[in-house]
């Protein structure tokens, strides 16, 4: 009888329901939707049969046996790897799909992602400014301290390495602790400058392969892909000295650069006036040889000559080299005693430049200093014609 009948309470006023009445009910709906046919009481009333009772029963422990045995069926996606468990012992790993294992307590299914890229910091957390200095400040091979911020990414390799020989339940915090090992180790073995400017990629290059190398030896199935420095720098409360150094550092450079451009700049030039001079030497000394073999040339062509006709050859040499004497002088030689009339100074040369400066005047006429003529020009050529006959005279 339910709650919403009109007449409960009439007859059992005060008492509960008839449980045996609501199980037939139950029963019967469950016989009615399985196509059998219903153990339903006379008009008169009536006693249910006992065999219904345990039949239905017997169809709840078949859905519950069917929900079990549904509950065994998972499925691995493309990046996942399922590592079926016999009462805790590893029986198989499954590929992607549609997977059926015994239904739990007999057996479970870790299912476990190979692709996802997981990133562990070392040093910091979630940000460069929420550091952690026991993680970060590390000791280098000259006895300095840095601080060192980093980052770790990772994916797994091997799902039963990852389930069976890790310690610990969180992944991220082995590879924190191997990583923090690796790099002390590196940094240990390294200069403070060459961590902190030229060394960076070489110090991520080699804490990435001693992590790794740790890892495979513990048998973790993690895989490292990439290790990235974050931050190198000293300690904050050396930071001002530290900044001091580096400027005289970086003045130190400069003005070996500078030095260095004024040497390419004042070398290059010395050097070209070396090769000039060298060259300049070098073609003295060839005109200075070609004219000492032009003149042996020329003396031993005078000497043939000489001893074919020594007195004329004599006479042609005086008359030359006294040509070449007087062409150089300003000097004007005269007479005095066959004329003697006034003599008149008339400065040549300083007509000549007067009247021409830019044109070269020959030389007798361009260094004349002074010239003294008689006042009659027309004994001149006689006067010096008389010369020339007493020189002749007198050789």
């Amino acid at each position: 009888m339910g709650l919403n009948d009109p007449q409960w309470g009439n007859k059992n006023s005060g008492g509960p329901p008839d449980l045996e009445e609501m199980m037939r009910k139950f029963n019967r709906k469950i016989e009615s939707l399985f196509g059998r046919s219903g153990g339903g009481s006379p008009k008169g009333g009536g006693s249910q049969p006992a065999g219904g009772m345990g039949s239905g029963i017997g169809l709840i422990v078949l859905i519950v046996a069917l929900i079990w045995i549904a509950s065994g069926f998972y499925i691995v996606d493309a990046s996942q790897r399922g590592v079926v468990l016999r009462f805790g012992k590893q029986v198989e790993i499954t590929d992607a799909g549609p997977r059926w294992h015994f239904p739990y307590p007999i057996e479970t299914v870790e299912v476990v992602n190979l692709s996802q890229v997981r990133t562990v910091e070392v040093g910091y957390r979630d940000n460069e400014k929420n550091k952690m200095l026991k993680e970060s400040l590390m000791l280098t091979d000259d006895e300095n301290i840095i601080d060192i911020q980093f980052a770790v990414q990772y994916f797994l390799k091997d799902p039963a390495e990852y389930l069976f020989n890790n310690r610990m339940a969180d992944d991220k915090e082995t590879v924190r602790q191997v990583a923090e090992t690796a790099i002390r180790e590196v940094v240990g073995r390294s200069k403070m400058d060459f961590v902190l400017y030229e060394g960076r990629e070489q110090i991520a290059a080699s804490t990435t392969k001693l992590i790794q190398d740790i890892l495979d030896r513990y048998k973790s199935g993690i895989i490292v892909s990439k290790v990235t420095m974050r931050n190198a720098q000293p300690p904050e409360q050396v930071q001002a000295a530290f900044d001091d150094a580096v400027k005289a550092s970086q003045d130190r450079e400069r003005q070996k650069n500078e030095g260095q451009a004024y040497a390419n700049d004042v070398v290059p030039r010395a050097k070209g006036a070396a090769a000039r001079l060298m060259q300049e030497a070098d073609g003295y000394k060839q005109r200075v040889v070609a004219n000492a073999e032009g003149d042996a040339s020329r003396f031993k062509q005078i000497l043939v000559e000489y001893e074919k006709a020594p007195q004329v050859t004599r006479e042609r040499m005086y008359q030359d080299m006294k040509q070449q004497i007087l062409t150089s002088t300003s000097k004007v030689l005269v007479d005095q005693k066959s004329g003697g009339g006034n003599l008149l100074y008339l400065p040549l040369d300083k007509l000549i430049q007067s009247t021409n400066p830019g044109a070269d005047a020959p030389p007798a006429a361009k260094t004349a200093e002074q010239l003294a003529v008689p006042a009659e020009a027309a004994p001149a050529p006689r006067v010096r014609e008389s010369l020339f006959g007493r020189e002749r005279e007198a050789r």
